[in-house]
């Protein structure tokens, strides 16, 4: 670590913690001790740097919460395979969203190889390439594949 590092960090008191954050000073201290909020202890008093502070907080920010989208894939995609094809029509419309991603807008796929990418995920291509045109995600005509133009995802909460 710099001189010049160490000159720009700046470090708060747990007392000054406690104001900025409106908090009990025994609150803030218990947190410390706990190693819950980042903090140095240096004699009988605690030291926290402004910038791990910062982060602490914006790691509890509500901001950071879960969406079910992020949930449903990693629950169902492990080392990025699909584990399983989700049988709730949510779930599995989020996944076959992911999917999607896979495959370009306007170009034209032959059935092996829309197979040789979902094979890259999962093991039962024909219930996946079904999906998707059940799902209005693909268009099957005369054996080629092509992902729908007409398709968006929708924003989570809306239903379809």
């Amino acid at each position: 670590m710099s001189k010049d590092s160490v000159a720009d960090m700046t470090f708060l008191t747990s007392a000054e913690v406690a104001e900025k954050l409106q908090l009990n000073q025994q609150v803030v201290v218990r947190k410390l001790q706990t190693g819950e909020i980042p903090g140095y202890k240096i004699g009988k008093d605690w030291r926290v740097a402004s910038h791990q502070l910062l982060a602490w907080l914006e790691s509890r920010s509500n901001q950071n919460k879960p969406t079910m989208r992020s949930k449903t894939e990693r629950a169902f995609f492990k080392d990025g395979k699909l584990v399983d094809i989700p049988a709730q029509r949510k779930k599995r419309t989020f996944v076959l969203e992911r999917l999607l991603e896979e495959f370009e807008p306007g170009k034209v796929y032959t059935e092996p190889e829309v197979n040789s990418i979902l094979r890259r995920f999962h093991s039962d291509v024909c219930t996946l390439r079904r999906e998707f045109i059940m799902e209005g995600m693909m268009v099957r005509s005369a054996g080629k594949y092509t992902r729908a133009m007409s398709y968006l995802p929708r924003p989570e909460g809306t239903a379809r």
